[in-house]
């Protein structure tokens, strides 16, 4: 990827976060767990959180961003997305199952333990796991 190819995309990315835009709709069929609070079954729109989130270093700060689940108006949970970019695909997600252009995929993981939303905005790609059932209450 260029520098300028580079650039652009951290200034898009940057503007989606402040505007909170919104990148897909996902329908979770089962109760599942995000960041640690409960995400009910339904339809909800995904958007970019504008919430910083730290990044180890040597890690790109749009590597991942918080995502929110909004139902409603109403923020229901928010979990972190790895956002990977339409040209480093190919070489992190094997097999043919990947979210359409500027559509959503919701995947059960092996296990079934855990839901995968994969979504793909404007070629943009954001992967969220979120662990099925019930937050543990302590």
């Amino acid at each position: 990827m260029s520098h300028t190819t580079k650039a652009l995309m951290t200034n898009w990315m940057r503007g989606l976060a402040m505007l909170g835009i919104v990148i897909g709709t996902v329908h979770i069929p089962r109760a599942a767990v995000a960041n640690g609070a409960g995400l009910p079954a339904g339809t909800y729109t995904v958007r970019v959180a504008d919430e910083a989130l730290t990044v180890p270093a040597g890690q790109s700060p749009d590597a991942e961003k918080w995502v929110e689940f909004v139902q409603g108006g109403k923020v229901v949970a928010k979990e972190v997305a790895s956002v990977i970019s339409a040209a480093d695909m190919p070489s992190i997600a094997k097999g043919p199952a990947r979210a359409p252009k500027n559509g959503t995929l919701l995947q059960t993981l092996k296990g079934g333990d855990y839901f995968r939303v994969w979504i793909n905005k404007d070629g943009t790609n954001y992967l969220v796991n979120l662990a099925i059932g019930k937050p543990v209450v302590k």
